[in-house]
């Protein structure tokens, strides 16, 4: 069994692919593609001869992780966005520093922007106090408190090794005994929330996320959608909160979440609010129950 192997899932990811493969290669790597209308598919097989590419509907992120997981044979499997790329040498070093952390299901890298800066990467499972932070820009009074930002890891330079609640899905290395304890991905979860569901099951199965700032990254946040799906968005956090806090919970999710973006719909004009207008109709057309099955 080697080290590690990598698993990237495509879905229009053209603009981006040719980086994160190169960053990887020589490391067997299996790319899944949901169902691309760009030519991912035809361009990796072409220029990436020694990719294993597995063409599928699209069923979301989650099922394509599993089918590309199923198809490989590291100890470890990185989880590679289609718009992220590693630096050189990172994924060594991942491998290394789980190695040496053999209760870390999953260890991320430090990520950059492509403009080189800081992409905040440490998260805390939603609550709906965090709920209400980001959604009430409460957090924004003071980024740096734990108290109202700890969603996005408040007070926390992103320059030490630690312990998150999970880690930014862009770049995984997750450990293959820690999924064979646990199960896979959950395909319920289409795209959003998949790997907070994944940690959190982790996490309560004895494993831990672990922040590794001695290996880098870079990621184009949000090329994979370019802020679509807002509304599966707002799905993922509701089926979350469903599964792991209970309907009732999650109800008073829905509730505040409406609200939240009612607000934010009647101060912002143009497409921004538009979609957050949306959200909150659709976010009160149905119960939890309705909106996530």
């Amino acid at each position: 069994m080697s080290d590690a192997s990598v698993v990237v899932v495509t879905y229009n990811g053209l603009p981006w692919i040719e980086q994160a493969l190169a960053s990887v290669r020589g490391v067997e790597t299996v790319l899944v593609d949901n169902g691309s209308a760009d030519g991912t598919a035809a361009f990796v097989r072409e220029r990436f001869p020694d990719v294993t590419v597995v063409e599928e509907e699209n069923r979301g992120l989650a099922a394509g992780w599993n089918a590309g997981i199923a198809r490989t044979r590291g100890r470890y499997v990185l989880l590679l966005n289609s718009d992220a790329w590693l630096d050189e040498g990172a994924l060594d070093a991942l491998v290394a520093f789980a190695d040496a952390h053999p209760d870390a299901a999953v260890v991320g890298p430090r990520l950059r922007n492509p403009d080189g800066s800081l992409q905040r990467s440490v998260r805390g499972f939603p609550t709906l106090w965090r709920l209400a932070t980001e959604y009430l820009y409460l957090r924004k009074l003071a980024p740096k408190s734990r108290a109202l930002n700890a969603f996005y890891g408040g007070g926390f330079a992103h320059d030490e090794i630690r312990e998150a609640d999970f880690l930014m899905g862009a770049v995984w290395l997750v450990r293959r005994a820690a999924i064979d304890d646990v199960g896979p991905a959950d395909e319920r979860f289409f795209l959003f929330s998949e790997e907070v569901d994944w940690a959190y099951r982790f996490n309560a199965a004895g494993w831990t996320s672990l922040f590794f700032p001695g290996a880098g990254a870079t990621h184009v946040y949000g090329a994979s959608h370019q802020g679509r799906l807002f509304i599966e968005n707002q799905r993922g956090q509701l089926r979350f909160l469903a599964k792991h806090r209970g309907i009732a919970y999650a109800e008073r999710a829905r509730l505040l979440l409406r609200v939240s973006l009612r607000l934010r719909g009647a101060v912002y004009r143009g497409e921004r609010g538009r979609m957050y207008r949306e959200g909150a109709a659709w976010l009160g057309s149905g119960s939890v129950g309705d909106l996530t099955a």
